[in-house]
């Protein structure tokens, strides 16, 4: 579906860096460098609707981490995946208080969007892409309290939200090209020429793509080779990653944790559904690697499996070698990375961190120390 006002034409790198110095140009003020917090502390409507939530399981603020996020003007957006009970919202904005040290975070757009069990709202969050024209792409698995005993909620979709409004504008339901097994981890969005809008998502349970044409209401499955799951023990973690050419065109970068090889594809073959012999392997990756972001250019940010360095590849420029991984940024002890994006207000790249891996095994205490910080 065609929404006017949204789904322009497509961006060119031009189109793209007015819209960079349009961001970086709108007013002074922005976030801290640094921004921690603990656990999961939020904005409520009262008193009484805090206390309720704790009375009946549904906030517990050391089961809430964020895991993916968004940056647009002086506003971060994190996705708080329902990994376990208790997370009273799975998408916010961090509202930070000049006066305490903690981050704060308002669900986001509204509380009424984060109802459980409603499927018209979200369930459990897993990933987010801003694009160029400001629409933010929500992957809601709805399945919740994945690390424990997860249970369906509601189909999996994907919501746009126009940032610059806050108003929900498109919902995408994905049952017609998902199966009971899929686990959907990975969402991108991307512009035609003439201005359609595809969502590209990733399911590592099938070794698939999705691939959805916004415009027409169309989508389809593209089942990778089986050379993409070559080296796996199992079909863990199926990273996408969506670079821009100079030339305007884009190609999706795209692995499995434990694969041993990275692998691209032009979007177009993508769209036209003609994928047979046209995906590139890139080469050997020296060990695990971790997708963290794109520069929303040709440059992919990643680090290796439970390391603190990043590490930046542009591919426009340089195979995909070693020789050509340049480290900018380390993490700070006992945190790792979890995703990487352009912060255009401050004309920079932001990171957003945290122990994640003692989160998964249960042993945080109050809470996961969670950072934002500039690269």
């Amino acid at each position: 579906m065609y929404i006017k006002g949204h789904f322009a034409p497509a961006f060119t790198l031009t189109a793209i860096l007015a819209v960079v110095l349009e961001l970086i140009s709108c007013g002074n003020a922005t976030l801290p460098e640094t921004i921690k917090w603990t656990g999961g502390n939020f904005e409520w409507p009262s008193p009484t609707t805090k206390n309720m939530y704790k009375s009946n399981g549904k906030y517990i603020s050391k089961n809430v981490i964020a895991t993916r996020i968004a940056m647009h003007n002086n506003e971060a957006i994190v996705a708080l995946p329902r990994f376990k009970a208790g997370i009273p919202a799975t998408l916010a904005k961090i509202s930070k208080d000049a006066q305490n040290c903690e981050a704060t975070l308002i669900p986001y757009p509204c509380w009424s969007l984060q109802e459980e069990g409603t499927c018209t709202a979200l369930q459990n969050v897993v990933d987010l892409y801003l694009d160029p024209q400001n629409i933010l792409w929500i992957l809601d698995t709805g399945v919740v309290d994945t690390l424990d005993e997860p249970v369906r909620k509601c189909p999996a979709k994907v919501l746009a939200i126009d940032v610059t409004t806050g108003k929900l504008i498109k919902t995408v339901e994905l049952t017609g090209l998902t199966s009971p097994t899929s686990r959907l981890q990975y969402v991108v969005s991307d512009y035609t020429q003439d201005g359609r809008v595809f969502i590209y998502v990733s399911d590592a349970a099938s070794r698939a793509i999705l691939v959805y044409d916004v415009t027409s209401g169309r989508g389809y499955r593209v089942v990778l080779p089986q050379a993409v799951s070559m080296g796996c023990t199992r079909r863990d973690v199926l990273y996408l990653a969506l670079l821009r050419r100079s030339d305007g065109s884009t190609c999706l970068i795209f692995t499995y944790l434990s694969s041993s090889r990275m692998f691209s594809i032009r979007t177009e073959h993508l769209r036209n559904g003609s994928t047979r012999g046209r995906i590139h392997d890139l080469g050997m990756k020296p060990r695990k690697m971790v997708i963290l972001g794109t520069d929303n250019g040709s440059a992919l940010f990643f680090r290796y499996e439970g390391e603190a360095d990043v590490y930046r590849w542009d591919a426009a420029s340089n195979p995909f070698d070693p020789k050509c991984f340049k480290k900018v940024y380390t993490s700070a002890e006992c945190n790792l990375v979890t995703h990487v994006v352009a912060d255009y207000a401050r004309g920079s790249m932001r990171v957003l961190e945290s122990n994640f891996p003692d989160y998964m095994q249960g042993t945080v205490g109050c809470g996961a120390t969670q950072v934002l910080n500039v690269m």
